[in-house]
């Protein structure tokens, strides 16, 4: 293992990446300096992945910027480890849409894990589950054990539950320049569950990147009740580049800002609105539920079970 090379490697990609310039220049002094005084004379590249990726949190505490180890080699190209790791989960997870069921009194659970997948491979799923919540009365969106995604496809699941094109995100490069905003989409296929049913969205401290992006978004527009534990507080999404056949340096190219809070949850997650243990969560959802079906009165069949389930 050529240890100067691949601290090498990474100093330059830090210095070339980073969304922040000035992290960065103070990166590389410290990875130059912890290198010539032998702190990453360790024997395996698992080992130097966690020493590198201490030092490399130890200023700002982004969770985005690391240096990870792949017990498997890691392919040549850029973001070419997380997109094999990637293709792997979402053949075993149904396309990212484990769960869909319904629950007494017309409330949808419907869990989207592990992963918000690239758009292009995650449409088909996602619509085919909004299609069939829409006849719902309520949802419950679980994202308690999803870990991100792409921005593309926060917008798209968000398309579902708004009625007109909304602005849910803008991306900031290094120089703080705009190079992406995130809307909602004025047409999706299948059905909209629309935005007027009650919606809540579940977290634990596992929800992460994009998937935090979802509940952030639809909570800043007061869209969803968030239910759960704080989430992880990882914003800035990330390029992952190859430095060793073991060894993805994983590095935050831009920044999210949110155009109602004009922030993002960097460092200090998403906040739910209602505080409770991620293994109560889904139970206190359908509670909430079912109580604001009652408060909203109605005869349908659905609520008439939904006002039977809270007597019982």
């Amino acid at each position: 293992m050529d240890t100067a090379a691949i601290i090498g490697r990474t100093r330059e990609l830090l210095v070339g990446h980073y969304v922040f310039p000035d992290v960065a220049g103070r990166l590389d002094d410290l990875l130059a300096a912890r290198l010539a005084a032998g702190a990453y004379g360790v024997a395996t590249p698992e080992e130097l992945g966690g020493v590198v990726t201490a030092d490399l949190q130890s200023l700002n505490g982004d969770r985005h910027l690391r240096l990870k180890f792949h017990p498997d080699e890691v392919p040549d190209g850029d973001d070419a480890a997380v997109m094999r790791q990637v293709a792997r989960e979402f053949d075993l997870s149904l396309g990212g849409v484990p769960r869909l069921r319904r629950l007494a009194g017309g409330v949808v659970h419907l869990e989207l894990a592990p992963s918000l997948f690239p758009l292009e491979w995650a449409a088909e799923g996602i619509t085919a589950a909004f299609t069939l919540a829409s006849r719902g009365e309520a949802l419950v969106l679980d994202l308690r054990d999803n870990t991100g995604g792409d921005p593309e496809t926060v917008a798209f699941a968000c398309s579902y539950l708004l009625d007109e094109a909304t602005h849910l995100n803008t991306m900031h490069g290094r120089d703080g320049e705009v190079f992406r905003q995130f809307w909602s989409q004025t047409h999706v296929p299948g059905r909209r569950f629309g935005g007027t049913k009650p919606v809540y969205v579940l977290t634990s401290g596992k929800t992460f990147s994009g998937a935090e992006e979802l509940a952030y978004d639809l909570q800043q527009l007061g869209r969803a009740t968030v239910i759960g534990e704080r989430t992880g507080g990882g914003a800035h999404p990330r390029r992952g580049y190859t430095v060793h056949p073991h060894l993805e340096l994983t590095v935050p190219t831009a920044r999210a800002v949110n155009p109602v809070s004009g922030t993002n949850w960097e460092l200090v997650g998403v906040e739910p609105d209602i505080a409770v243990p991620a293994a109560n969560a889904l139970d206190r959802a359908h509670h909430e539920a079912l109580t604001e079906l009652d408060r909203r009165g109605g005869d349908s069949p659905a609520l008439a079970e939904a006002r039977a389930a809270l007597a019982g």
